[in-house]
């Protein structure tokens, strides 16, 4: 039986506006800050000196055994880095930062990634990621299904000769961070057995890739997840609310 999406009520969508309009100002704000030199213990204290500024709660520090605002990620670092001290941003690298804020009951989640004087290859290593999104989130309709989703993060990365994360997905978001129905970047399955999005669906869709195979492994912090065979991977996300009229990027 396919799971269904619950739709959230145009409040509950309203607050989830609210609360993604603050999400974006702070990752805009740290997006500049992500600079050589700077390390991301510095990146994550801003984070989290904004979020509490803007009237909301860290997202991040919500979930059991996490301790942080964000979670920031170098090179073949893929999801969950812990923004430690020593962790010193270089010319060369390629960093991802994501971050969520709770606000008034409500959950929205966000991630981005920047190279820090890269070259050519990684300069359209990163276009790709953010292309395969917005063909990710334009077709996010309703009446739709989360494998037509999947299956345009997919196209863009394999055109590209990249490869999806297969460990990881995007999500439904809301009253929690993580609610179904999950979203993967890859299409797995027939379509008709993928949820339908219905009018309202409040969804994450992220968009996790490699230059590898697409493997992953556990680092040693028991957070950090990486690439298996040391390429470098990057993340983009956006909150988005589903209409009739189209997908709405809520951060």
């Amino acid at each position: 039986m396919i799971n269904k999406i619950i739709p959230k009520t145009l409040e509950e969508i309203k607050i989830m506006t609210e609360g993604g309009e603050k999400l974006s100002k702070v990752k805009a704000r740290l997006k500049k800050e992500v600079k050589e030199g700077v390390n991301a213990k510095e990146i994550d204290r801003l984070a989290e000196d904004l979020i509490i500024k803007s009237g909301g709660k860290s997202s991040f520090k919500m979930v059991k055994g996490y301790f942080w605002a964000t979670c920031i990620n170098i090179n073949q670092g893929v999801v969950h880095g812990i923004p430690g001290k020593g962790v010193i941003f270089k010319k060369g690298d390629l960093v991802s930062v994501d971050l969520g804020i709770y606000y008034k009951g409500y959950h929205t989640d966000t991630s981005f990634s920047v190279g820090l004087e890269v070259g050519y290859e990684t300069k359209n290593f990163l276009e790709a990621g953010e292309t395969a999104l917005v063909n990710a989130i334009d077709a996010a309709r309703v009446g739709n299904r989360i494998y037509d989703i999947s299956r345009e993060i997919e196209t863009v990365l394999r055109k590209n000769n990249l490869s999806p994360i297969r460990a990881l997905v995007g999500h439904g978001i809301g009253k929690k961070l993580h609610e179904d129905p999950q979203i993967p970047c890859f299409v797995s399955g027939e379509k008709s057995k993928s949820p339908e999005i219905p009018n309202n669906a409040t969804l994450a869709i992220e968009v996790m890739y490699c230059r590898g195979k697409g493997d992953v492994a556990l680092s040693h912090d028991g957070w950090t997840i990486v690439t298996s065979d040391g390429t470098i991977s990057a993340l983009f996300e956006e909150t988005i609310a589903v209409t009739k009229n189209g997908p709405i990027i809520l951060t």
